[in-house]
């Protein structure tokens, strides 16, 4: 059972001053905390209702650090930030911070995306095509927004994440910088590259002028509707499957 002041602690971490000054944050879902607790990541809490940590007892016992409290699921749904509460969530420590690494892989790069679901699709997208490190302006999104986590269904485990100002890293790379932009080369016109750095921009202002300007290459995905954009998800999924390597 939790006291008061663990439950004050965990319900604060929902906001992000709170996230920062403890260095932690929150995974919630069964299917995340599962991928979670069969990994080698230090957690600093399980909080699960009886049922499931029941049916998982071997994974939380790998976990001598964390600390398990059964709870009810009122006492679950009470905590959590999802509109639909799981029977599980835990709090893990953040990563610590590191510079982003100058080397031959691809890189994906957001100028202010601020949407968290757009943010952990984003990383859930890096996941899936094998994108070990998306760096992030300060003006995009919490990556640890307890909203982008769960979109990212696990990306966290994989994906370096950064928050660096983009220019100095664009301005010191090497490497391909393609630009998604609505003026840019058809796609579908551009060979695949081995590595590179895709930028995508903000929601509702795209890529910033001073970043679009260090991009060696500007790209759209060609229109044949009449929807006037893509949702930055989206165009970040369909733009890696053309770009790199099959």
């Amino acid at each position: 059972m939790l006291s008061k002041a663990q439950n004050k602690y965990i319900r604060s971490l929902t906001q992000q001053k709170f996230r920062h000054e403890n260095n932690v944050f929150i995974a919630e879902g069964g299917k995340i905390a599962h991928e979670w607790l069969l990994s080698a990541a230090h957690i600093q809490m399980i909080i699960a209702t009886e049922d499931w940590a029941a049916q998982h007892t071997s994974p939380i016992a790998k976990h001598h650090e964390a600390q398990l409290y059964i709870v009810s699921d009122r006492e679950l749904s009470a905590l959590s930030a999802l509109q639909t509460p799981n029977q599980v969530m835990l709090v893990v420590p953040t990563p610590e911070r590191k510079e982003v690494p100058l080397i031959n892989e691809w890189y994906l790069a957001l100028d202010d995306i601020q949407d968290p679901g757009n943010m952990g699709t984003i990383i859930r997208i890096a996941d899936w095509f094998g994108i070990n490190h998306v760096i992030c302006s300060p003006g995009c999104a919490d990556v640890y927004n307890p909203k982008v986590v769960q979109s990212a269904m696990g990306g966290h485990l994989r994906v370096h994440l950064y928050e660096a100002e983009l220019a100095p890293f664009l301005s010191a790379t090497t490497l391909p910088k393609i630009a998604a932009t609505l003026d840019g080369d058809n796609v579908y016109s551009v060979e695949r590259m081995n590595a590179g750095v895709l930028i995508i921009g903000n929601e509702s202002k795209g890529i910033s002028a001073a970043v679009s300007a260090m991009a060696t290459k500007k790209v759209m995905i060609p229109r044949r509707g009449g929807a006037e954009s893509l949702n930055a998800g989206v165009s970040a999924g369909i733009l890696c499957a053309l770009l790199l390597p099959c």
